[in-house]
């Protein structure tokens, strides 16, 4: 009997240990994590109070704050709705934050949200504060440009200060309007998200930052970089021939519609670039081998985490790759591929001395009475072993002057803007479906660009599509800044 009631008691202490134990892992260890989870109604309910910051393009709010009566004091509004939607995302007390209202949290509700109201005193004062203005660099003008030139067409566009890396504009359609989720009705944001959630062509990707697609011929300007670097000219002489005969493989490379590319005798490397010549650059990836290529991908930013607000997919190039990857990777295609985002940050670099600069979205962060709070100035993209000077100010030189020549008499003609020095590059990617179509360039030192639409036409490319909407945006972002 005694050595049951001893085995009772054993257990019973073994019981109050466990819950002891699991009480001290609340209490102790995970209570931070549980007072700020999302779904803490309590938390949600106090940050509510808050009259949460603006988030300010130009002079107008794209994001602000009216009071409303409840438990739920304030209601988030986005006037522009669908324009700035991928940006701002959405602040909603069912689905919990993304876009800037994710990660520009702490500032818009004026401090972290593990200090806020940690006693009851804090929590009675909380309905007098105010959050922070978030200010944005975004040209609105360039924005609505970009909305208005993609109406109706899937694709994004990007468009970047090359000095500063300033993001001028950053367009996806489709879009969505984040007001519907930000709402205080339950019912109705379950009713609006589920139609965004389910639509087959995807409205809640920001395909700016979030998607990457294989670049085409817009990443020759990579491939030329590499080549210029290791004793090319832009005067250096290829082969001119109709189809590139790819070692180690019967997949060979042609030129897009056939034939050769200049007099069937040979080209230099400016021609090629100037008419986007596939079997000159799917050559030169091959004699210069899949070390150089891809190194120089990487100095440029592909295979890292771009440094930005908001996240942004890697853009990415395979480390190791046989001569057929190789030869198809050096003209953008086989499993090479790139955010516009990413694309944009190429062409600033040609842009501005072969400078990688680090793009941003918010330009300055204010108080409640206005003081300037900090704010974000211009600045270069080094990281690990990766200066941010991708190429020599002379390499970049001879590529800004071959992508001009693309723009003044090669593929790229109807991106031109009058008394504008404009550069570019074309791309047209076949992946086995409808094409990619690219428009990669800059408009002098004060504008680059990159535009995608991919699930074009067949008939599509990236000169007759993709390249007057980067002229539309390029010229209102001159317009506007």
């Amino acid at each position: 009997m005694s050595k049951q009631i001893g085995r009772l008691a054993a257990f019973t202490l073994l019981l109050f240990g466990i819950l002891f134990a699991n009480l001290n892992l609340i209490t102790l260890v995970q209570a931070n994590d549980l007072a700020n989870h999302q779904a803490n109604r309590r938390l949600l309910i106090r940050e509510y109070q808050i009259d949460r910051g603006a988030i300010v393009v130009g002079e107008e709010a794209i994001a602000r704050s009216i009071e409303t009566e409840g438990d739920l004091r304030y209601l988030r509004e986005y006037p522009q709705g669908e324009l700035y939607g991928h940006l701002t995302g959405y602040y909603s007390f069912i689905l919990g934050r993304s876009g800037l209202e994710a990660a520009m949290n702490e500032d818009l509700i004026g401090q972290p949200l593990e200090v806020l109201a940690q006693n009851l005193g804090d929590l009675l004062f909380t309905r007098d504060r105010a959050g922070n203005t978030v200010e944005l660099t975004i040209v609105p003008e360039a924005q609505q440009a970009a909305a208005d030139a993609l109406e109706g067409r899937v694709g994004a566009v990007v468009a970047l200060d090359p000095r500063s890396g300033a993001v001028l504009a950053s367009y996806a359609n489709p879009g969505f309007d984040p007001g519907p989720l930000s709402t205080h009705d339950a019912a109705g944001i379950r009713e609006a998200w589920e139609p965004l959630r389910d639509d087959p062509a995807r409205p809640l990707v920001n395909r700016a930052i979030s998607e990457t697609y294989p670049p085409g011929s817009t990443f020759k300007l990579i491939t030329a970089a590499a080549g210029l670097e290791n004793g090319l000219t832009p005067d250096s002489e290829f082969p001119d021939e109709g189809v590139y005969d790819v070692p180690q493989t019967s997949a060979d490379i042609g030129n897009f519609g056939g034939g050769d590319c200049a007099d069937g005798n040979t080209v230099t490397l400016a021609d090629a670039m100037r008419v986007s010549c596939n079997t000159v650059f799917a050559r030169m990836g091959v004699e210069l081998g899949e070390d150089e290529l891809v190194d120089m991908a990487e100095r440029f930013g592909f295979n890292r985490q771009p440094p930005f607000e908001l996240n942004v997919q890697r853009s990415a190039i395979p480390t190791s790759m046989d001569v057929p990857s190789t030869a198809q990777s050096a003209i953008g295609q086989r499993d090479v591929r790139a955010t516009p985002m990413q694309m944009a940050l190429v062409a600033a670099a040609f842009a501005n001395g072969g400078q990688l600069v680090r793009p941003h979205l918010v330009e300055a962060v204010r108080d409640p009475a206005g003081r300037l709070l900090r704010e974000t100035g211009p600045g270069t993209w080094s990281e690990g072993r990766f200066d941010s000077q991708a190429v020599d100010a002379t390499v970049a030189d001879q590529l800004r002057a071959m992508m001009i020549d693309v723009v003044e008499d090669g593929t790229g003609t109807r991106a031109q803007i009058d008394g504008v020095a404009v550069g570019g590059k074309t791309g047209t990617a076949q992946t086995g479906g409808a094409p990619t179509v690219w428009f990669v360039g800059f408009a002098g030192d004060e504008v680059a660009v990159a535009v995608v639409l991919p699930g074009a036409d067949d008939d599509a490319t990236g000169g007759q599509v993709a390249a007057p909407i980067a002229r539309t945006v390029m010229q209102a972002a001159l317009q506007g800044s």
